[in-house]
Formats: C-alpha cells, structure tokens, sequence
C-alpha cells in the first residue's frame, strides 16, 4: 500500500509539473507525505504519521484542483479528459481516505468495522471511502461520530455531484464538438 501511495504522489507531482510553481508546491505537499510513509517503518512516531497524511490531504486537494483545471480549460473531449475525470474521481476518494485516518487519530471510534474485517488502517480507509463516494454502502464499516458521519455525507454527495455535472460537462463539450463539426 506504502509503494501505491508513493506512486501517486510521484506521478501525481508529475502530471502538475506543466508550470514551475505549481511543481514546487506539488513537491513541497507531497514530500512531507512520502517522508512519513516510509521513515514510519523505522520509527514509530505518530505525530509524523498524522502530519504525513495532512499533507497527503493537502496535495490530493492540490492535484484534484489542477486537473480539474485542465478538463474545464479544454474544449474538446479527448482520451486524455476522459482519462483525467476518471483520475480524479480516484483521486478524491483518496483524499477522503485520508481524511477519515486523520478523523480517527484525532478522535479514536469515529468508526466501526464488523467482525472479522481488517485491522483500521489505511486499507480499511480506502476501501470505507470508495465504498462511501459510489453510495454503494455494504454498511460493514459505519461512522460512529457525528463529525464521522458529516464527513461521510459530504464524501457521499461529493462523488455524486462531481458525476453529475462531469458527465453533463463532457456530453455538453461533445455535443457543441460534433455541431461545430458538421457546420463546418
């Protein structure tokens, strides 16, 4: 899981790197984060756990908005928007993920698994926030505080709406493509 997340932060600084600033603060947002993954084998100190997932929160917010930017500037639909939506989509449910394992340092029993599921941990917050931003909702896992249960209702709505008006961006860019197309 460490080598996934070191993964998208390295590709994910890479896919911002269009312009010098916003590749110096991807870096600086994602350095912390990847310094506390792996520094957390040899020490174990959870105040730099909890910083390295705030940080985390802060770049996937980061990339989030710069590839949003990049859909919403284009004109075209191409494979690469397509692409880009689908990756952020992921990338919000990561984010959440995150958020949840920052609720739960904060404040231990904000969320509860059913028996036999794995150890809280950050696998339990991924698989928690797909489950919540598709609306899927197993209920194997259930928020257990009301800051809990807001953060899981925002998420919930979140995915949603970004669904929503995505697929309304997309086929609205498409459409005016194709008339475009057949005016000329």
């Amino acid at each position: 899981m460490n080598t996934f997340i070191t993964a998208i932060l390295i590709f994910g600084t890479y896919a911002a790197s269009r312009k010098i600033y916003i590749t110096i603060t991807a870096v600086s947002l994602a350095l912390p984060m990847v310094v506390s993954i792996w520094i957390s084998h040899f020490i174990d100190i959870h105040f730099l756990v909890f910083v390295g997932e705030c940080f985390g929160i802060a770049f996937l917010a980061f990339l989030v908005v710069v590839i949003l930017s990049f859909i919403f500037r284009e004109r075209e639909v191409t494979i690469n928007v397509i692409y880009a939506s689908i990756v952020v989509y992921l990338l919000i449910a990561i984010m959440w993920a995150f958020v949840y394992s920052v609720l739960e340092s904060i404040h231990p029993g904000s969320f509860a698994a059913g028996e036999g599921q794995i150890e809280a941990g950050r696998r339990l917050y991924i698989y928690f926030s797909f489950v919540t931003i598709t609306t899927l909702g197993y209920g194997d896992i259930t928020p257990t505080t009301d800051l809990a249960n807001t953060f899981s209702f925002i998420e919930a709505v979140t995915g949603q709406l970004y669904l929503a008006i995505l697929i309304a961006r997309l086929v609205g860019t498409h459409i005016a493509q194709s008339m475009n197309k057949k005016a000329e």
